[in-house]
């Protein structure tokens, strides 16, 4: 399991940069491991991102705007779901971190 947050790191929106560092500063101070992959630097990897995101979630005109999230190859979602999961205390399933761990069968 593998959270990796796609960002572009020559954005020339502050709004972007913000919302980037916003979700890196998040990962870092509860000690969440991830790996950030500049899409401006890796087109293979950029277009990856654009593949994977479900068409349900992709803007009605434009790019998907970084930072996008994924866990592994699952999309988690874009920075506006990851502010309302940690508004709600959610990041955990909105991250998909506990879809890993192995589940204790009861011994009867």
């Amino acid at each position: 399991m593998v959270i990796r947050i796609f960002v572009a790191s020559s954005s020339g929106s502050l709004a972007i940069k913000k919302r980037q560092q916003d979700v890196v500063r998040f990962l870092e101070a509860n000690k969440i491991s991830f790996e950030e992959i500049d899409i401006t630097m890796l087109e293979d990897q950029r277009m990856w991102m654009y593949k994977h995101i479900p068409k349900e979630c992709l803007p009605t005109q434009g790019n998907p705007l970084p930072p996008q999230i994924f866990n592994d190859d699952q999309y988690c979602g874009d920075y506006d779901a990851f502010f309302e999961s940690k508004e709600n205390n959610t990041v955990d399933s909105f991250l998909r971190l506990n879809a890993h761990l192995p589940v204790k069968v009861a011994e009867s």
